[in-house]
């Protein structure tokens, strides 16, 4: 760049854009790179602050900030999302759909310990609506060396550092297990509560067993509703480790893998994932029928964005896994959930 007085660069053309701030009010662009100065442009740059402004003189080796900012993007974006056009230097990533975010952690930060260098996003494995942003990434100078954006892309590989999985509008089965619920000595108040959390990704319950205590007989219900085309199964009642609840047996013998039963997150800490194939079944403890948020708050999205999960998805929870009830409840805007890199 060449620095040149402000009120001698009429007929200049600007190399990077300058901010104009109202506090309370706003924050723009007053001019844009590439502009060619005008007179009436003087007093409006000394309002500003600008007493000399900066031309772009090309240099071997550099990159604009700009222009750096689209290689960020081109080793950031994937699909179902889309760009913005820089401005400021920055470039947005924004959810073109419903979705669950995935992050590569590891490679994000290695780009960011680059130097110079920031990609910034949301939290990975949690949700994001259409319109959402998910990232955004720019440079801290005007300029940098190439070889550090030659890095950057070398760290980044053929695999973009973000991913959106659109949500599955899946066919889920509920099985409420209990001889209190299948007697009817009570109301079962449990599932509304999984019907309206299921609502929140309109996915369709179009099974509703009810079993007693009776581990062959939640087996079979479990088997059944696999068999008329369950995409998730959902039970219900007898997950703790009384002798008597026989929920996690028949979960296991109904499956071909147990993904875990038990969980670091509170609520939800006798939470059971297995899968038969590809069909999540999930033995839901009594917290998530009377806590606002829970561990199936944490799984759910996933499930519905075919994310499999493994233990160590979860086991890798437990920093960020306990919830703190809060009175004025702001998840998934929270620490609920959130784990370290």
């Amino acid at each position: 760049m060449k620095q040149i007085v402000t009120t001698e660069a009429v007929g200049q053309v600007l190399c990077h854009d300058i901010t104009r701030i109202v506090k309370d009010v706003s924050k723009g662009v007053a001019f844009k790179k590439g502009h060619i100065i005008q007179e009436e442009d003087i007093p409006k740059l000394l309002a500003l602050g600008k007493d000399h402004v900066y031309i772009w003189e090309q240099q071997t080796g550099m990159i604009h900030e700009n222009d750096a900012a689209a290689i960020l993007r081109d080793i950031s974006i994937n699909a179902n999302m889309y760009a913005s056009v820089p401005s400021e230097g920055k470039i947005e990533l924004v959810a073109a759909e419903n979705g669950l975010l995935k992050v590569d952690s590891n490679r994000l930060k290695k780009i960011n310990a680059i130097g110079e260098i920031i990609i910034a996003s949301r939290h990975g494995n949690f949700p994001v609506k259409t319109g959402d942003k998910v990232a955004a990434m720019r440079i801290i100078p005007l300029m940098i060396e190439e070889e550090k954006m030659r890095v950057a892309q070398e760290l980044a590989g053929n695999t973009p550092l973000f991913a959106l999985l659109p949500f599955k509008r899946k066919k889920a089965a509920i099985i409420t297990t209990g001889n209190e619920v299948f007697h009817q000595r009570i109301k079962d108040t449990f599932t509304p509560v999984i019907i309206e959390k299921l609502a929140e990704y309109d996915c369709e319950v179009f099974s509703h067993i009810v079993t007693p205590d009776d581990k062959n007989l939640t087996a079979s219900a479990i088997a059944d509703a696999i068999k008329l085309g369950a995409e998730l199964v959902i039970c219900t009642g007898g997950m703790s480790v009384d002798p008597d609840d026989l929920t996690p047996s028949a979960i296991r013998q109904s499956s071909a893998e147990v993904v875990t039963y038990g969980a670091p997150i509170l609520p939800g800490a006798m939470f059971m994932l297995a899968y038969h194939n590809n069909i999540p079944i999930v033995g839901l403890p009594g917290c998530v029928m009377y806590c606002k948020r829970t561990v199936f708050d944490l799984v759910l999205p996933r499930l519905l964005a075919n994310d499999r999960l493994k233990a160590n998805d979860l086991t890798g929870l437990g920093e960020g896994g306990l919830c703190l009830s809060c009175e004025n409840c702001s998840f998934p805007n929270c620490g609920f959930g959130k784990q370290s890199c």
